[in-house]
């Protein structure tokens, strides 16, 4: 039943919004930097700061290892929390290099399980930043949760209200296809979705195209 009420809101969905083009940016680099930028702040921010990055010629795993934590501070002050997002950013790089001699392909050759344990053992790398990058970046098969895919599917009672994230994915992860192009699409729809109909208070529910 999950399977089958799923697809149907992913139809519906698709068929309303049309495709969302995620995850932007150019390359698996890009977009690995993209996630742990986009933090606690908009896209909006995130691409002030990668743009900031691309000037100064810096957008890549190797110059930003050897960068000073406070010029890549200054570089992506746009994307909020600078000090902690340039920390971050850091810490994955030095993990890069230490264990992958700063090669993303090696890192992402390798099976989802073990690829989110290693992304999950950088400091400040959490479930949602780790499953972003292997969905995104290493185009591997996982279903990234956010605060709006627990807000939309525990108010129309597929998930408990106070589910927590393995439990949230572990639903759609069970009831749909493994399929990179899928997850990425309706991820982004829900996105969509949350930030337009089913918002935290005065949810426009009559409008909502899942009803």
């Amino acid at each position: 039943m999950g399977t089958k009420k799923l697809n149907s809101i992913y139809k519906k969905l698709y068929t309303s919004f049309g495709p969302q083009y995620w995850w932007p940016g150019d390359g698996p680099f890009e977009v690995t930097a993209g996630a742990i930028l986009t933090q606690n702040t908009n896209w909006q921010n995130v691409e002030k700061a990668i743009n900031n990055l691309k000037a100064a010629r810096a957008l890549s795993p190797k110059k930003l290892h050897e960068m000073s934590h406070d010029k890549l501070a200054q570089l992506i002050r746009p994307a909020g929390y600078f000090n902690v997002k340039a920390r971050r950013l850091k810490n994955f790089t030095n993990f890069l290099f230490n264990k992958y001699g700063g090669s993303l392909k090696k890192l992402f050759n390798q099976g989802i399980e073990s690829l989110r344990k290693e992304l999950l053992s950088v400091n400040g790398i959490g479930e949602e930043t780790a499953d972003s990058i292997i969905l995104y970046a290493a185009n591997l098969p996982i279903f990234v949760v956010d605060a709006y895919t627990k807000r939309i599917f525990s108010r129309h009672n597929f998930i408990r209200h106070d589910a927590d994230y393995s439990e949230v994915q572990k639903f759609f992860m069970e009831n749909l296809n493994k399929d990179v192009k899928m997850f990425n699409e309706f991820h982004a729809l829900i996105v969509k979705l949350g930030k337009e109909f089913c918002l935290k208070s005065n949810q426009r529910c009559k409008l909502c195209p899942i009803g």
